[in-house]
């Protein structure tokens, strides 16, 4: 089968680079950073053009507007390319019966209960971010192509910006730090969201079309999860709990956004790591990289 993974130069694109190592399908990897091939996913005849000529059956789109706050003053940009290229992505899959692996996010939900979010419940986003993603969702769906759309939450790897790699930055270099406590949710590991999307893939169970929610299992506050980071890094810095108004921020972020997993374990037969397990695995991997930088 030949795959197209658009968006390879973000979190998710580099560990799906990783997983095709052990595939015996063919990958095609396009970003819009230097060293990758290039595809405009805004432009619905590049898709078609790139699908036909590669002969394309599946794609997987890990390409996304993600800068939360700047989306409030953004609405076209985000809107573009969480929404109408996601459409585009998948119109290009229906033309060809094939099938769009969709990232999304639990942005899409108010986060205003205390109970896991399941996939049935009522969407309502708190701003443009997340309404142009659900957008996005809504637009996959409407063309009726094979699609798997997966909500995801607190991303993180060794890739990128994220918030592991800054809190092991901050707390290296501040005595103290203030961290919000009331926003709940759960890590997720990008090496482990791509040995999910690879499992779907190699067990031929792409046929499954819906909406699943993947992070790794656990619970905590951003808090919490710099406390450990801190801790894990070796660090030693005075974190103290905050509440999310202390942060002043165009937008207001979901209160709990753990997300039940219970639909995606028992449809594609996955077993998800605790949080922990998989922070402490990405931070050996960031210690590896620094080692290497030095020695090299």
């Amino acid at each position: 089968m030949n795959i197209l993974v658009t968006g390879a130069n973000g979190q998710l694109g580099h560990e799906m680079q990783r997983v095709a190592k052990n595939s015996t399908h063919q990958f095609v990897f396009t970003d819009v950073a230097e060293g990758y091939e290039k595809l405009d996913i805004t432009n619905l005849d590049a898709i078609r053009q790139m699908v036909t000529d590669r002969n394309i059956n599946l794609i997987v789109n890990c390409a996304a507007y993600t800068n939360v706050d700047k989306a409030e003053t953004d609405y076209a940009t985000a809107d573009l390319l969480n929404n109408t290229a996601a459409g585009n992505l998948a119109t290009a899959m229906k033309e060809v019966g094939g099938t769009l692996i969709h990232v999304s996010t639990d942005y899409v939900f108010q986060g205003d209960r205390n109970t896991p979010c399941q996939e049935t419940w009522p969407t309502n986003p708190l701003g443009v971010y997340g309404k142009t993603k659900l957008a996005g969702e809504q637009s996959i769906a409407a063309t009726g192509c094979q699609h798997i759309i997966i909500r995801t939450a607190w991303l993180y790897s060794q890739w990128g910006k994220n918030f592991v790699k800054t809190m092991r930055q901050l707390t290296a270099t501040h005595p103290t730090l203030k961290v919000v406590f009331d926003q709940v949710g759960t890590p997720t590991f990008a090496g482990d969201l791509a040995d999910v999307i690879a499992h779907i893939i190699e067990t031929e169970q792409t046929g499954k079309t819906g909406i699943y929610h993947f992070s790794n299992e656990g619970v905590c506050s951003w808090f919490d999860f710099a406390k450990v980071i801190c801790e894990l890094s070796g660090n030693t810095c005075d974190i103290q709990p905050c509440y999310s108004s202390e942060f002043p921020s165009p937008v207001q972020r979901p209160h709990f956004s753990v997300l039940d997993k219970s639909k995606l374990k028992s449809t594609f037969g996955v077993k998800v790591p605790y949080w922990t397990d998989s922070l402490k695995r990405c931070i050996s991997q960031l210690q590896a990289a620094k080692e290497a930088l030095k020695e090299a």
